[in-house]
Protein backbone atom coordinates (compact mmCIF):
# COMPACT_ATOMS: atom_id res chain seq x y z
CA UNK A 1 0.00 0.00 0.00
CA UNK A 2 1.40 3.42 -0.99
CA UNK A 3 0.68 6.10 1.57
CA UNK A 4 0.31 9.72 0.51
CA UNK A 5 2.90 12.22 1.72
CA UNK A 6 2.93 15.85 2.87
CA UNK A 7 5.76 18.25 3.64
CA UNK A 8 5.74 21.08 6.17
CA UNK A 9 8.14 23.97 5.59
CA UNK A 10 7.98 25.97 8.81
CA UNK A 11 9.58 26.91 12.11
CA UNK A 12 10.06 24.55 15.04
CA UNK A 13 8.07 24.99 18.27
CA UNK A 14 9.90 23.35 21.16
CA UNK A 15 6.65 23.15 23.18
CA UNK A 16 5.10 21.00 20.44
CA UNK A 17 1.92 23.04 20.08
CA UNK A 18 2.53 24.93 16.84
CA UNK A 19 4.92 25.02 13.89
CA UNK A 20 6.61 21.93 12.51
CA UNK A 21 5.57 19.78 15.47
CA UNK A 22 1.90 20.70 15.14
CA UNK A 23 2.00 20.20 11.38
CA UNK A 24 3.51 16.72 11.55
CA UNK A 25 1.10 15.55 14.25
CA UNK A 26 -1.87 16.90 12.32
CA UNK A 27 -0.77 15.39 9.02
CA UNK A 28 -0.25 12.03 10.71
CA UNK A 29 -3.68 12.14 12.35
CA UNK A 30 -5.16 12.98 8.95
CA UNK A 31 -3.68 9.88 7.35
CA UNK A 32 -0.56 10.94 5.45
CA UNK A 33 3.17 10.48 5.92
CA UNK A 34 4.57 13.76 7.27
CA UNK A 35 7.97 15.30 6.50
CA UNK A 36 9.57 18.56 7.60
CA UNK A 37 11.93 21.26 6.43
CA UNK A 38 12.80 23.63 9.25
CA UNK A 39 13.11 27.35 8.52
CA UNK A 40 13.90 28.43 12.09
CA UNK A 41 14.26 27.22 15.65
CA UNK A 42 12.08 29.02 18.17
CA UNK A 43 12.17 29.05 21.95
CA UNK A 44 8.47 29.29 22.67
CA UNK A 45 5.54 27.81 24.53
CA UNK A 46 1.82 28.53 24.70
CA UNK A 47 2.44 31.88 26.40
CA UNK A 48 4.90 33.45 23.99
CA UNK A 49 7.99 33.41 21.78
CA UNK A 50 11.30 34.00 23.59
CA UNK A 51 13.85 33.71 20.81
CA UNK A 52 14.18 32.83 17.11
CA UNK A 53 17.21 31.32 15.37
CA UNK A 54 16.92 31.17 11.58
CA UNK A 55 18.18 28.35 9.40
CA UNK A 56 20.78 29.47 6.85
CA UNK A 57 19.64 29.65 3.21
CA UNK A 58 22.23 27.01 2.22
CA UNK A 59 21.04 24.52 4.85
CA UNK A 60 17.39 25.21 3.98
CA UNK A 61 18.18 24.37 0.35
CA UNK A 62 19.89 21.14 1.40
CA UNK A 63 16.86 20.09 3.43
CA UNK A 64 14.53 20.73 0.49
CA UNK A 65 16.73 18.81 -1.92
CA UNK A 66 16.96 15.89 0.53
CA UNK A 67 13.17 15.60 0.70
CA UNK A 68 12.24 16.14 -2.95
CA UNK A 69 15.00 13.90 -4.33
CA UNK A 70 13.86 10.94 -2.22
CA UNK A 71 10.23 11.15 -1.05
CA UNK A 72 8.33 13.52 -3.32
CA UNK A 73 5.51 15.19 -1.32
CA UNK A 74 1.92 15.03 -2.58
CA UNK A 75 1.25 18.33 -0.79
CA UNK A 76 3.30 21.12 0.76
CA UNK A 77 2.34 23.35 3.68
CA UNK A 78 4.38 26.53 4.23
CA UNK A 79 4.26 28.24 7.59
CA UNK A 80 6.72 30.54 9.34
CA UNK A 81 9.39 31.95 7.00
CA UNK A 82 10.87 35.08 8.52
CA UNK A 83 13.40 36.41 5.98
CA UNK A 84 13.45 37.19 2.24
CA UNK A 85 16.59 35.10 1.70
CA UNK A 86 14.78 31.96 2.87
CA UNK A 87 11.75 32.78 0.74
CA UNK A 88 14.00 33.01 -2.33
CA UNK A 89 15.27 29.49 -1.66
CA UNK A 90 11.80 28.02 -1.09
CA UNK A 91 10.35 29.59 -4.24
CA UNK A 92 13.24 28.38 -6.39
CA UNK A 93 13.01 24.81 -5.08
CA UNK A 94 9.21 24.62 -5.40
CA UNK A 95 9.48 25.70 -9.04
CA UNK A 96 12.40 23.37 -9.76
CA UNK A 97 10.64 20.32 -8.35
CA UNK A 98 7.21 21.36 -9.68
CA UNK A 99 5.59 20.99 -6.28
CA UNK A 100 1.79 20.72 -6.19
CA UNK A 101 -1.00 21.25 -3.64
CA UNK A 102 0.82 24.11 -1.91
CA UNK A 103 -0.94 25.56 1.15
CA UNK A 104 0.52 28.80 2.55
CA UNK A 105 -0.26 29.91 6.10
CA UNK A 106 1.21 33.45 6.14
CA UNK A 107 2.43 33.45 9.74
CA UNK A 108 3.23 37.09 10.43
CA UNK A 109 2.45 37.46 14.13
CA UNK A 110 2.14 34.78 16.82
CA UNK A 111 -1.04 34.39 18.87
CA UNK A 112 0.81 36.02 21.78
CA UNK A 113 1.64 39.06 19.63
CA UNK A 114 5.30 38.38 18.75
CA UNK A 115 6.41 39.41 15.24
CA UNK A 116 7.52 36.36 13.27
CA UNK A 117 8.28 37.94 9.89
CA UNK A 118 10.61 40.73 8.87
CA UNK A 119 8.95 43.64 7.05
CA UNK A 120 10.85 43.06 3.80
CA UNK A 121 9.90 39.38 3.85
CA UNK A 122 6.17 40.06 3.46
CA UNK A 123 6.64 41.51 -0.03
CA UNK A 124 8.80 38.54 -1.02
CA UNK A 125 6.22 36.08 0.34
CA UNK A 126 3.36 37.63 -1.57
CA UNK A 127 5.35 38.15 -4.75
CA UNK A 128 7.14 34.80 -4.98
CA UNK A 129 5.23 32.21 -2.90
CA UNK A 130 1.58 33.25 -3.15
CA UNK A 131 1.48 32.86 -6.97
CA UNK A 132 2.69 29.26 -6.55
CA UNK A 133 0.06 28.45 -3.94
CA UNK A 134 -3.06 26.36 -4.32
CA UNK A 135 -4.43 28.05 -1.20
CA UNK A 136 -3.44 30.86 1.15
CA UNK A 137 -4.95 30.86 4.67
CA UNK A 138 -4.67 34.30 6.33
CA UNK A 139 -6.51 35.23 9.51
CA UNK A 140 -8.21 38.59 9.91
CA UNK A 141 -5.14 40.62 11.05
CA UNK A 142 -3.01 39.04 8.32
CA UNK A 143 -5.63 39.82 5.66
CA UNK A 144 -5.74 43.42 6.89
CA UNK A 145 -1.96 43.63 6.48
CA UNK A 146 -2.12 42.10 2.99
CA UNK A 147 -4.94 44.36 1.75
CA UNK A 148 -4.45 47.56 3.76
CA UNK A 149 -8.15 47.53 4.68
CA UNK A 150 -9.98 47.02 7.96
CA UNK A 151 -12.24 44.00 8.30
CA UNK A 152 -15.31 44.31 10.52
CA UNK A 153 -17.95 42.02 8.99
CA UNK A 154 -18.73 39.40 6.35
CA UNK A 155 -18.89 41.91 3.52
CA UNK A 156 -15.39 43.13 4.43
CA UNK A 157 -14.14 39.53 4.54
CA UNK A 158 -15.51 38.86 1.06
CA UNK A 159 -13.93 42.03 -0.33
CA UNK A 160 -10.55 41.27 1.28
CA UNK A 161 -10.49 37.64 0.11
CA UNK A 162 -11.37 38.65 -3.43
CA UNK A 163 -8.60 41.28 -3.42
CA UNK A 164 -5.97 38.79 -2.27
CA UNK A 165 -7.14 36.11 -4.70
CA UNK A 166 -7.15 38.51 -7.65
CA UNK A 167 -3.80 40.05 -6.76
CA UNK A 168 -1.90 36.77 -6.45
CA UNK A 169 -3.98 34.38 -8.58
CA UNK A 170 -4.54 31.84 -5.82
CA UNK A 171 -7.46 30.58 -3.75
CA UNK A 172 -7.88 32.20 -0.33
CA UNK A 173 -9.34 30.81 2.88
CA UNK A 174 -9.94 33.86 5.08
CA UNK A 175 -10.33 32.56 8.61
CA UNK A 176 -12.99 34.05 10.87
CA UNK A 177 -12.56 34.49 14.59
CA UNK A 178 -10.81 37.59 15.95
CA UNK A 179 -14.32 38.86 16.86
CA UNK A 180 -15.52 38.61 13.25
CA UNK A 181 -18.23 36.22 11.98
CA UNK A 182 -18.13 33.91 15.00
CA UNK A 183 -15.49 31.57 13.50
CA UNK A 184 -17.05 31.27 10.02
CA UNK A 185 -14.36 30.86 7.35
CA UNK A 186 -14.57 32.15 3.79
CA UNK A 187 -13.16 30.34 0.75
CA UNK A 188 -12.62 32.45 -2.36
CA UNK A 189 -11.59 30.38 -5.38
CA UNK A 190 -11.81 31.39 -9.04
CA UNK A 191 -14.28 34.17 -8.26
CA UNK A 192 -16.45 31.72 -6.32
CA UNK A 193 -17.34 32.43 -2.69
CA UNK A 194 -18.21 29.71 -0.19
CA UNK A 195 -18.75 30.10 3.55
CA UNK A 196 -17.83 27.33 5.99
CA UNK A 197 -19.91 27.75 9.11
CA UNK A 198 -18.28 27.44 12.50
CA UNK A 199 -19.10 28.20 16.10
CA UNK A 200 -17.05 29.93 18.73
CA UNK A 201 -15.92 27.24 21.18
CA UNK A 202 -14.87 28.12 24.70
CA UNK A 203 -11.42 26.59 24.87
CA UNK A 204 -8.24 28.27 26.10
CA UNK A 205 -6.04 25.65 24.38
CA UNK A 206 -5.88 27.39 20.99
CA UNK A 207 -2.10 27.55 20.52
CA UNK A 208 -1.35 26.24 17.02
CA UNK A 209 -4.87 26.27 15.58
CA UNK A 210 -3.76 28.04 12.38
CA UNK A 211 -0.95 25.54 11.85
CA UNK A 212 -3.34 22.67 12.52
CA UNK A 213 -6.01 23.88 10.06
CA UNK A 214 -3.60 24.53 7.19
CA UNK A 215 -1.83 21.20 7.74
CA UNK A 216 -5.12 19.31 7.76
CA UNK A 217 -6.06 20.97 4.47
CA UNK A 218 -2.71 20.00 2.95
CA UNK A 219 -3.09 16.42 4.15
CA UNK A 220 -6.51 16.12 2.54
CA UNK A 221 -5.28 17.64 -0.71
CA UNK A 222 -2.47 15.07 -0.67
CA UNK A 223 -5.07 12.31 -0.41
CA UNK A 224 -6.79 13.57 -3.56
CA UNK A 225 -9.75 15.48 -2.14
CA UNK A 226 -10.86 18.64 -3.90
CA UNK A 227 -10.04 22.03 -2.41
CA UNK A 228 -13.56 22.52 -1.04
CA UNK A 229 -13.64 18.99 0.38
CA UNK A 230 -10.22 19.46 1.95
CA UNK A 231 -11.24 22.71 3.62
CA UNK A 232 -14.48 21.16 4.87
CA UNK A 233 -12.76 18.10 6.29
CA UNK A 234 -10.06 20.22 7.94
CA UNK A 235 -12.68 22.56 9.41
CA UNK A 236 -14.57 19.59 10.84
CA UNK A 237 -11.34 18.18 12.28
CA UNK A 238 -10.28 21.33 14.09
CA UNK A 239 -13.78 22.14 15.37
CA UNK A 240 -13.98 18.62 16.80
CA UNK A 241 -10.56 18.99 18.36
CA UNK A 242 -11.45 22.28 20.05
CA UNK A 243 -14.79 20.92 21.26
CA UNK A 244 -13.07 17.87 22.78
CA UNK A 245 -11.19 20.30 25.05
CA UNK A 246 -8.27 17.95 25.66
CA UNK A 247 -5.64 19.31 28.05
CA UNK A 248 -2.20 18.44 29.37
CA UNK A 249 -3.34 19.30 32.87
CA UNK A 250 -1.05 22.27 33.44
CA UNK A 251 -1.19 25.74 31.93
CA UNK A 252 -2.68 26.07 28.45
CA UNK A 253 -1.32 22.82 27.05
CA UNK A 254 -2.90 22.05 23.65
CA UNK A 255 -3.73 18.53 22.51
CA UNK A 256 -5.46 19.50 19.27
CA UNK A 257 -3.33 17.19 17.19
CA UNK A 258 -4.26 14.04 19.12
CA UNK A 259 -7.99 14.54 18.67
CA UNK A 260 -8.39 11.48 16.40
CA UNK A 261 -6.84 9.22 19.05
CA UNK A 262 -9.52 10.17 21.56
CA UNK A 263 -12.58 10.14 19.32
CA UNK A 264 -15.23 7.65 20.46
Amino acid sequence: MKIKTALSIAGSDCSGGAGIQADMKTMTMNGVYAMSVITALTAQNTTGVRAIQETTPKFLAQQLDAVFEDIWPDAVKIGMVSSPELIDVIAEKLRRYQATNIVVDPVMVSTSGASLMKEDAIEKLTGMIFPLATLVTPNIPEAETLTGMQIHNKADMEKAAERISAAYQCAVLLKGGHSVCDADDLLCSKHTIRWFAGRRIENTNTHGTGCTLSSAIAANLAKGHSLEESVGRAKEYICGALAANLDLGKGAGPLLHYYELFRP
